[in-house]
């Protein structure tokens, strides 16, 4: 299978994104796709043997649009800023002719003013904009019939177009009648600004893409050959050296040669303290260096870099659709034709209860305008995109409309321990000696010093925390599975468990409860010792600053958590008690832990979300119903799992979770008004209204109407911006 970005021209409504992916769905060679309206862009995964680029090229441009094979990333507000001069240049053009006729064709009439060959000059006034601003609408229209459907654009179409054909009648064949060239006219001309008040409001919604797009630096100072160059960073090769001064952005990927620093990655993780970096530690580009100087290998560089990966992952995000979205686009599929029916059956019954034919093309085509379903296609994509835009700017990767949905409904959360719940790395936590403090750590360190053991570099990182000078050492021995034996001057000492110490011969008496005490707490213990032993140290994985608010912030969502783990009973209860949780899985395998999360969702009954480090956790990610990978902008936690946490905090787990429940609020507050506007405008335009009132509503307040639902649903998604997560 092969994955190409196609770049699609021609899309002028959410329908036609929808039109085009129907298309690749009856095609067996195609896997599966997505057509993102909002960025003009589609994703297609297909069997390169049996279809080629060419052939999805020819398949999109015989449905009447354009397509390309995307070159580069798509900046939004680029495009974005092109369409806003488009729908500009449109609207001012359509008002440059809709004014006049609104003035001749129904202020004239309301102060008693009749012009000379009124009717001919509202016909030409009407013509330029019927058929040039709206050839949009009839564009879209024949796509759509060419697929034996009808769309949002079919509804402004015909109501426009029988109003305007009406009109043409009259003022051909029946002398002296009131004509709608003026209705029509404004009725486009009132779509034409919806429209563009859509896209201004619909641009704040992919500001999270063009903000990341814009953080990538412009240039980079390169080392070649021992002399400095500033290029484009589009240039910069790998294996490339490049030289950071304070204050400037990293421009690509890379780790450190030389020098040491702090570097402000806010905008890769959302997190806001500066990260401490020293030789041989990864940068990533777009990040601030805050203080000192530093040289790098570029190790990845244009759209191999975290942050371009971060880019393509939102924009999937934004496209790919949730299943509230098809459960929309399959009301508008058949919401049309029946207005398009209702439509037909309020002409025919108010031509049948005797009004004139006026009458009944104004009331059909008050329908046709106000049932306009676009506050229905916008109302999920634009909450999709404003979640998806949060989460990203607070270090939460999701990777799709889908994974949104489903994270609201999780009734379990599941913690692997190690890297998760837990730092990952062993940190000294407790000693315990007869020594001198400072010297009983020079001894240990020094001994360790020369211990290839993961434990040693704990207690060799303490050591050097301390600030201690390691003594020179002689006969140094690993004892396999039980620890080590080194001289320093004359004297021989042992470093190790307590198997060590019973075959040297050593009584540990003195210690045994401290000892037994420290390992019920998860933490494994070692004993210096000469010929007596003089202190212990105890070594643990230690939890997470934030583990135990996040599990707790879960439990007041009412989500049972629970945590997995290789590690013996003991260990695993007592970490697990430290960060709140009450269900443990001990001494799983890894290649295990799948089957655990598989009885958890009990045959789909129960919803479940795991949360890793991607890696060895990676079948039980998969089996999850949302799988959390804990990252750091690692490659393999963005390969992994719906969600990727880029701060590596368990915090954001929950603030996932609540993401997720905000948007889907969200949805479902846009889908219930613009259901509820439709259901209500319809009878109200079809004239139910007049048989008690006399009161009829107008094509053009209809259009009006129309136009402010799509911009109120666009609004009340934005206003997700501001929740707290």
């Amino acid at each position: 299978m092969k994955k190409v970005d196609l770049d699609i021209k021609g899309m002028h409504c959410a329908s036609c994104s929808t039109l085009i992916q129907k298309v690749f769905s009856k095609n067996a060679n195609i896997k599966s796709s997505n057509v993102n309206y909002s960025t003009g862009r589609a994703t297609v995964n297909f069997n390169e043997k049996l279809v080629s680029e060419k052939e999805l090229i020819e398949i999109v441009k015989k449905k009447g649009y354009d397509a390309s094979i995307s070159k580069s990333m798509i900046d939004p507000k680029k495009q974005h800023k092109k369409e806003m001069i488009r729908l500009k240049k449109k609207l001012v053009y359509s008002l440059f002719f809709a004014v006049p006729a609104f003035i001749i064709g129904m202020v004239f009439m309301w102060v008693g003013i009749k012009l000379p060959f009124e009717e001919y000059i509202l016909w030409i006034l009407a013509t330029p904009i019927q058929f040039y601003i709206g050839a949009e609408f009839y564009k879209g229209t024949w796509s759509a019939l060419k697929n034996k459907t009808a769309n949002m654009d079919s509804l402004i179409a015909l109501g426009t177009s029988a109003a305007y054909f009406y009109s043409v009648y009259l003022v051909l064949f029946v002398q002296g009648h009131q004509q709608y060239f003026e209705t029509s006219a404004i009725l486009i001309t009132l779509v034409i600004l919806g429209k563009y008040l859509e896209a201004s409001a619909k641009g704040k919604t992919s500001d999270a893409i063009s903000k990341l797009m814009s953080i990538s630096p412009k240039t980079a100072r390169v080392l070649r050959k021992g002399i400095e160059y500033n290029i484009s960073v589009d240039d910069v090769k790998l294996g490339d050296i490049i030289l950071v001064k304070p204050g400037e952005k990293v421009p690509v990927d890379g780790s450190i040669l030389s020098g040491n620093t702090s570097i402000d990655e806010s905008m890769i993780t959302g997190e806001s303290i500066p990260v401490d970096k020293n030789k041989n530690d990864l940068v990533f580009g777009g990040t601030i260096n805050k203080h000192g100087s530093f040289r790098f290998k570029a190790t990845k560089v244009g759209n191999d870099t975290t942050l371009s990966h971060i880019v393509k992952l939102v924009e999937d995000a934004q496209g790919r659709k949730a299943p509230i979205q098809r459960f929309a686009d399959t009301i508008s599929a058949y919401f049309v034709p029946i207005v398009i029916l209702i439509a037909i059956i309020t002409f025919i019954g108010w031509t049948l209860g005797g009004k004139d034919s006026s009458f009944a093309i104004l009331t059909a085509v008050s329908v046709l305008v106000i049932a306009c379903p676009c506050a229905l296609g916008l109302a999920t994509p634009t909450s999709i995109m404003v979640g998806t835009g949060l989460g990203a700017k607070k270090g939460i990767l999701i990777k799709g409309g889908d994974a949104l949905e489903t994270a609201h409904k999780i009734n379990f959360v599941v913690f692997d321990k190690t890297g998760t719940i837990t730092k990952g790395v062993p940190e000294v936590t407790d000693f315990k000696t007869s020594l001198n403090e400072k010297e009983f750590i020079t001894i240990l360190g020094s001994i360790e010093n020369e211990s290839e053991h993961p434990l040693a570099e704990s207690i060799v990182r303490y050591s050097k925390e301390q600030k201690v000078k390691f003594k020179k050492i002689s006969k140094f021995k690993a004892i396999p599975g039980h620890g080590i034996e080194a001289n320093i001057s004359k004297n021989k000492y042992f470093a190790g468990n307590i198997k060590l110490m019973q075959k040297q011969k050593i009584n540990v008496s003195k210690y045994k409860n401290k000892i037994e005490s420290l390992e019920k707490e998860g933490k494994t213990v070692m004993i210096l010792a000469d010929k007596k032993v003089l202190g212990i140290i105890a070594v643990a994985d230690t939890i997470r600053e934030t583990s135990k608010q996040a599990v707790y912030r879960l439990h007041k969502m009412g989500i049972k958590t629970f945590m997995i783990t290789g590690d013996n009973k003991r260990t695993a209860k007592a970490i697990a008690g430290q960060a709140g949780i009450k269900n443990v899985f001990a001494e799983v395998l890894p290649k295990d832990k799948a089957g655990y999360v598989k009885k958890l969702q009990r045959k789909g009954k129960f919803k479940v979300a795991m949360i890793g480090d991607g890696i060895n956790d990676a079948p039980a990610i998969a089996q999850a119903d949302i799988g959390i990978a804990m990252g750091s902008g690692t490659d393999v936690a963005m390969e992994t799992g719906d969600i990727v946490l880029m701060r590596d905090d368990p915090l954001g787990v929950p603030s996932a979770l609540r993401l997720s429940k905000l948007t889907m609020s969200k949805i479902r507050q846009n889908m219930f008004w613009a259901l509820f506007y439709n259901v209500l405008g319809i009878p109200i335009a079809a004239g139910t209204l007049y048989l008690w009132t006399g009161w009829l509503l107008s094509p053009i307040v209809a259009g009006a109407a129309m136009a402010m639902s799509s911009v109120s649903v666009l609004t009340n998604s934005l206003l997700l911006k501001y929740k707290k997560l």
